[in-house]
């Protein structure tokens, strides 16, 4: 059986569901595997593989490929990878400036989307937008494939009502989202099960589970959004913290920018989303009289090698090394991975000029962590919410083993 250190109080079923989801963690790294090849990965025996192969083609979540021709003697190994069509999940992600839900299959692949982009309405309004969404992604699916949805997530920024001033949102009604649990009211309107998570801890559940984590255990992930957000992910599992606020790279404290365009200074400190966001940059390019009012429009300015983008990505890389670092030494990432809503090869030269800046500032005997693209760009939001029912009911967790201990999202974890 599997190598277990998850102490007093792990059974059998604990231990059954976890192999299960380890076998669907090494089909969704290696794509397909053997029989053989899976025992050998999971330390367990050949014949308890069968059984679990057995079960999960049953549930319709592992199919066969073919066999193996590699000219050695015997019968042809069987193949199996997971089957696209064996779950589903929706994600509803909502954002001060917008909302969005998608639907994905157990691949990752997007099937569809619904998207508003707009200042957050009340949550009444909100609650009546998306659940007809919902509604009409639910209605894409057949009888038996809407059998098969794991959940719905749904990410979003916890504390919506703070920092208004910083994001230059003047609209102060955002605050009543604050206590507001929205995964609660969709799940009584739809009458399905909704986990709700930190957008930032989300979307870096999308990208350990579909993204860069199918072959990278630890890394601290970061997205420029209209914010900074970021999740931490140590051991193959995203860590929550103690209020879901883990990752919450934001509000750290950095020196203020050196940009012309930068609000005036009041604290002898300032937080790292009035350097390192888009908002930020936005800001700078308005100032050089650069328009940049959609995420097309930003993409244009970066794509035009912009002097205020390049003035920008100096002020943004200085502020980030000065986070990067102490969480590098602090949880020993090897891994920083970052990604963003708008592109047009900006994360490239962000990376390129970060990873000087880090090893300007190596202190000795360190070596700064590698710096890596994310995977799915301004879907790495909705990706994330729908991220949330798949990993939950589909990641080989080591809180399976210890009866679930801190295990789900901040409101509605999917079953174990």
């Amino acid at each position: 059986m599997v190598r277990s250190t998850a102490g007093r109080g792990t059974n059998s079923v604990q231990l059954r569901r976890y192999n299960e989801r380890l076998i669907l963690q090494i089909l969704r790294r290696a794509g397909e595997a053997s029989k053989a090849e899976l025992a050998r990965a999971c330390d367990l025996t050949h014949s308890a593989v069968a059984v679990i192969i057995d079960r999960l083609e049953e549930a319709g979540l592992v199919t066969e490929t073919g066999r193996r021709q590699d000219g050695s003697r015997g019968q042809p190994a069987a193949l199996y990878r997971l089957d696209p069509k064996g779950a589903f999940g929706i994600g509803v992600r909502l954002d001060r400036r917008a909302m969005e839900t998608v639907l994905v299959d157990l691949a990752g692949t997007l099937i569809a989307r619904r998207s508003h982009d707009h200042l957050l309405p009340g949550p009444q309004e909100a609650l009546a937008i998306v659940a007809s969404d919902v509604r009409e992604l639910l209605a894409l699916l057949n009888d038996d494939n809407r059998e098969r949805l794991a959940g719905i997530g749904v990410a979003q920024p916890y504390n919506l009502g703070s920092w208004l001033a910083e994001l230059e949102l003047a609209d102060q009604s955002l605050g009543v989202w604050d206590a507001v649990d929205f995964p609660t009211l969709l799940e009584a309107e739809i009458g399905l099960p909704v986990s709700g998570e930190n957008d930032g801890t989300a979307a870096a559940i999308a990208e350990l589970f579909w993204g860069l984590g199918r072959s990278i255990d630890d890394f601290l992930y970061l997205f420029i959004g209209a914010a900074i957000g970021g999740g931490i992910v140590l051991d193959g599992d995203c860590r929550r913290g103690a209020t879901g606020n883990a990752g919450d790279i934001a509000v750290f404290a950095v020196t203020h920018s050196h940009l012309p365009s930068a609000p005036p200074r009041g604290a002898q400190r300032d937080i790292l989303l009035t350097r390192a966001s888009l908002n930020s940059l936005i800001r700078h390019l308005r100032f050089n009289d650069q328009e940049a009012s959609s995420r097309w429009a930003l993409e244009q300015r970066i794509r035009e090698g912009q002097p205020a983008v390049s003035e920008w990505l100096d002020d943004c890389v200085e502020a980030l090394a000065s986070v990067i670092w102490p969480a590098t030494l602090l949880l020993d990432f090897a891994t920083v991975v970052i990604d963003s809503d708008v592109d047009g090869g900006m994360i490239n030269e962000l990376n390129h000029r970060l990873a000087s800046s880090l090893m300007e500032q190596a202190p000795e005997g360190c070596r700064p962590p590698r710096l890596m693209h994310g995977t799915f760009g301004f879907n790495a939001g909705a990706m994330g919410a729908a991220s949330l029912p798949m990993f939950f009911n589909f990641s080989p967790r080591a809180s399976i083993l210890t009866r679930g201990a801190n295990a789900g999202a901040r409101n509605h974890a999917a079953a174990d």
